[in-house]
């Protein structure tokens, strides 16, 4: 059975946007959809609630609820939903090793200054085995275009491979862009780094290219450092997707200064795929 994409569900107004557009992409991808709800239940020894009391009762509701707006919204989606009662972070991790992607809510854009990620999204993001979709609250459809950001000194397989079959299933092009061209502006001035940095990106790009041949490919090269550039570059876009290395295992989850800035400013959703 192919895996399905997952959905991770709470009370806040971010997870309704962030399931209806994995709702899309799974009928986009013929893939069921499984929602979790993970959250610490009560203690069995506590006193017995009324009904309408009962916070298991208004959990199992919010996902009854949502299964119901989702299938009215998606005719033919396959769709289950199911109470965790784990810590949300661990729970999150575990059902997303055996998911195509995992899918969460943030909260809209906020300002320069801001910090509009979450605990629960930091270790996903900086921990997930499988590609995690950050999709805010203020999202709205854009174009079937996708935006992958290209670190020529490390490519990434995993990354390229995701943005190419995207745009495929899309329909929509795709733009490839690398900041940082020319800003080292080595021996032979930012105008030779910048051809060189042209060549390699193609080189990148050539093999992708002959395997989706209908996806239109655009180049992008930019001299800004990279947080700035692949934000310059993605509006208009309906999707940007970012590599993560990966990292050591760290009590404080580390994320680089691109999928920092990507979470938290993208105009569209962000796809974050860990890096083999």
């Amino acid at each position: 059975m192919a895996a399905p994409i997952v959905v991770g569900v709470d009370g806040f107004a971010e997870s309704p946007p962030a399931a209806h557009w994995a709702a899309r992409e799974a009928l986009l991808r013929d893939l069921r959809l499984r929602l979790i709800h993970a959250w610490n239940p009560p203690s069995p020894e506590g006193p017995t609630l009324p009904h309408e009391d009962d916070l298991n009762y208004w959990a199992q509701r919010l996902l009854t609820d949502l299964v119901g707006e989702l299938r009215d919204a998606h005719p033919g989606l396959r769709v289950s939903a199911e109470l965790v009662p784990r810590e949300t972070v661990p729970a999150l991790l575990d059902a997303a090793r055996d998911a195509e992607m995992l899918v969460l809510g943030s909260r809209g854009r906020g300002t320069p200054g801001g910090y509009l990620l979450g605990s629960t999204g930091r270790h996903v993001l900086a921990q997930g085995e499988r590609p995690v979709v950050m999709v805010h609250a203020d999202d709205r459809p854009l174009t079937a275009d996708v935006t992958v950001g290209v670190c020529l000194r490390r490519t990434s397989e995993e990354t390229l491979r995701f943005a190419f079959d995207a745009a495929a299933r899309r329909g929509g092009a795709l733009r490839a862009v690398h900041a940082g061209a020319g800003a080292g502006a080595g021996p032979g001035g930012p105008e030779s780094e910048e051809a060189a940095a042209a060549d390699a990106l193609d080189a990148v790009l050539r093999p992708w290219r002959e395997k989706y041949p209908g996806v239109p490919v655009a180049e992008a090269l930019t001299s800004e450092r990279p947080a700035l550039g692949v934000m310059h570059t993605a509006p208009g876009s309906g999707l940007l997707v970012l590599g993560r290395e990966e990292t050591e295992p760290d009590p404080v989850p580390r994320l680089g200064s691109v999928i920092q800035a990507a979470v938290h400013h993208a105009p569209c959703p962000v796809a974050v795929v860990p890096c083999g």
